[in-house]
C-alpha cells in the first residue's frame, strides 16, 4: 500500500541551519568570490611580510612538516607542501577543465577551437618577446614564461563582476582561452622548467597510471580509490625531476567523461528502489540489515548520475577555489618590498618586463592573433562577440597571478629576482584587472546604448 506522506515542519534551529548552508553553497559557487577570496588572501600575505612579524612569514612557511611509516620519514617544508602537494589538487581540476573542453567544449571541433586556440597562442608569444626584450640578459632571461600565463579564476571573476550586460560567448571565449593558456603552461614547465630528468621516475609513474586504467577497466568509480594510484604518479615525477604537480594534469586528463556502465540507467534504479522502499515495511521498521543493500545501490546510482569528470570537478571546485588558491597566494605572494633591491642584478628589469607584458603584451597578442585569423578568413568571430569584447578578453588575459607566480619560483633561483618578479606579477595583474573593469564598464554601456 503506498504511503504518502506531507511535509513536517522542522525545528526552527534545523530549518534555519538548512537555509543558512544553502544559501552558504550558492555563495561558493559565484565566481567573482573565489576571486576577491584571493585576492585578500594576496593581501594578507603582503601585508604579513612587510609587517614587524615579517620574520614571523617566512618562519611559518619554512617550518618542517613530516610524514612517515616507520623507519621511512619524508620531511619538507610546509612551504614545498603547498607548492608542490596541494597545488596537486589544482592541476588535477586544470586537467579535468582540459578533459571536458576537449570531450564537449570549446576544443571538442577544430573550427571552434581555432580561434581561442591562436588567440592564446598570441597572449603567449607577445609578453614573452616584450618580457625578453628587456632582459636579455640569461640570467633574467629564463623568467620570459612568467608573465604569458592567465589566471582563470581571477579573469573570470572580474568578468562575473561586470554583470550579465556581458554577452555569454564573452565568458565561453575566455574560458577557452584561458584553458588553452592552461595547457601551454603545463607544456612549458614540463619542457623549459624540469631540470635533468631520471628515467626511473617515468617506470614509477608508468606504474601509477598503468593502476588507474586498470582500475577504470574494472569499473572502480569511486575517486577516492584512485588517490593511490595518483600518489604513485605524484611520487614518479617528483623522482623523474619534473614538477610533480603535472601528476595532477595527468590524473585529470584520465578522468573519464562517462559514467561507469550499470545494468540500469541510475535514473531506473533510483526510480525502481523508490517505488520499492515505499511497498515495503523495513522503513518504518528502520530495519538496517534489509535496507542495507537498496541504500548501497541508490548511493551508486546517485554517484553514476554524472560523469567523473563532471562529479570531481564540481567536488573539488569549493576546496580549490576556497582552500588551495588562498593557501598558495598566503604562502607566496608575502614579497618584503624593503627586503628588494630594485637596482641590483636587473630586477628592476624583471619587474617591470613583467607587469609591462602582462598588462600590454596580453591585450596586443589575444587582438593581433584574433584579427589575423579572421582577416585570412579561417576563423569567423563568435555570434555576439565584438572587437570591443576581444579587447576585453585580451585584458583580462593580462591577470596572470597564480600560475605566474608559479612559474617565476621555477624560473628565478636568485632571491632578489624572485621577488622582482612576482611584484611584477601582482602589479601587472591589478593594473590588468582595473583596466579590464574599466573598459568593461564602458563596453557594456556601448552595448546598451547600441546592442547590435
Amino acid at each position: 500500500m503506498d504511503q504518502k506522506t506531507s511535509p513536517r515542519p522542522l525545528p526552527r534551529a534545523q530549518f534555519l541551519a538548512e537555509r543558512a548552508l544553502a544559501t552558504l553553497n550558492r555563495f561558493l559557487h559565484i565566481e567573482a568570490v573565489s576571486g576577491i577570496v584571493l585576492l585578500a588572501a594576496a593581501a594578507i600575505a603582503l601585508i604579513w611580510a612587510n609587517s614587524a612579524f615579517a620574520d614571523s612569514y617566512h618562519d611559518f612557511w619554512h617550518m618542517p612538516f613530516s610524514v612517515g611509516f616507520g623507519d621511512f620519514v619524508f620531511s619538507q617544508s610546509l612551504h614545498f607542501w603547498i607548492n608542490d602537494g596541494l597545488m596537486t589538487v589544482f592541476f588535477l581540476v586544470v586537467g579535468m577543465e582540459i578533459r571536458r573542453e576537449i570531450h564537449e567544449g570549446a576544443l571538442s571541433k577544430l573550427d571552434q577551437a581555432m580561434l581561442p586556440v591562436a588567440a592564446a597562442a598570441g597572449g603567449v608569444v607577445v609578453p614573452a618577446l616584450i618580457y625578453l626584450a628587456l632582459n636579455i640578459d640569461p640570467a633574467r632571461a629564463h623568467g620570459w614564461a612568467v608573465p604569458t600565463a592567465t589566471d582563470i579564476a581571477f579573469a573570470v571573476g572580474v568578468l562575473a563582476l561586470l554583470g550579465r550586460s556581458i554577452p555569454g560567448n564573452i565568458r565561453v571565449f575566455l574560458l577557452a582561452l584561458a584553458i588553452i593558456d592552461d595547457v601551454i603552461a603545463v607544456l612549458i614547465i614540463a619542457f623549459f622548467y624540469s631540470g635533468g630528468l631520471d628515467p626511473s621516475g617515468f617506470m614509477i609513474a608508468a606504474l601509477g597510471v598503468l593502476m588507474v586504467v586498470a582500475l577504470q577497466r574494472i569499473g572502480v568509480g569511486s575517486a577516492y580509490i584512485y588517490i593511490l594510484p595518483g600518489a604513485v604518479i605524484w611520487i614518479g615525477m617528483l623522482m623523474t625531476g619534473a614538477h610533480p604537480t603535472l601528476a595532477g594534469v595527468v590524473l585529470g586528463l584520465m578522468t573519464p567523461v562517462w559514467s561507469t556502465p550499470m545494468r540500469e540507467h541510475p535514473v531506473e534504479v533510483v526510480s525502481r528502489i523508490a517505488e520499492e522502499l515505499r511497498s515495503r515495511d523495513a522503513v518504518s521498521a528502520r530495519d538496517a540489515h534489509r535496507l542495507a543493500q537498496p541504500l548501497r545501490q541508490l548511493r551508486l546510482a546517485q554517484r553514476e548520475m554524472l560523469p567523473p569528470v563532471v562529479r570531481v570537478q564540481t567536488a573539488l571546485h569549493p576546496w580549490v577555489a576556497y582552500g588551495v588558491m588562498p593557501l598558495f597566494a598566503l604562502a607566496n605572494a608575502g614579497v618584503n618590498l624593503g627586503g628588494v633591491d630594485l637596482f641590483a642584478d636587473g630586477a628592476q628589469l624583471v619587474l617591470f618586463g613583467v607587469a609591462l607584458a602582462l598588462v600590454a603584451g596580453k591585450p596586443i597578442g589575444v587582438v593581433a592573433a584574433t584579427w589575423l585569423m579572421v582577416q585570412t578568413g579561417w576563423c569567423r568571430l563568435p555570434p555576439g562577440v565584438t572587437w570591443g569584447g576581444i579587447v576585453l578578453v585580451g585584458m583580462l588575459a593580462g591577470i596572470g597571478f597564480t600560475m605566474s607566480i608559479f612559474i617565476a619560483m621555477l624560473a628565478f633561483a636568485d632571491d632578489n629576482l624572485l621577488s622582482a618578479a612576482k611584484l611584477g606579477v601582482l602589479a601587472g595583474s591589478t593594473i590588468a584587472a582595473l583596466i579590464g573593469l574599466g573598459w568593461g564598464f564602458l563596453y557594456a554601456r556601448r552595448r546598451l546604448k547600441s546592442p547590435l
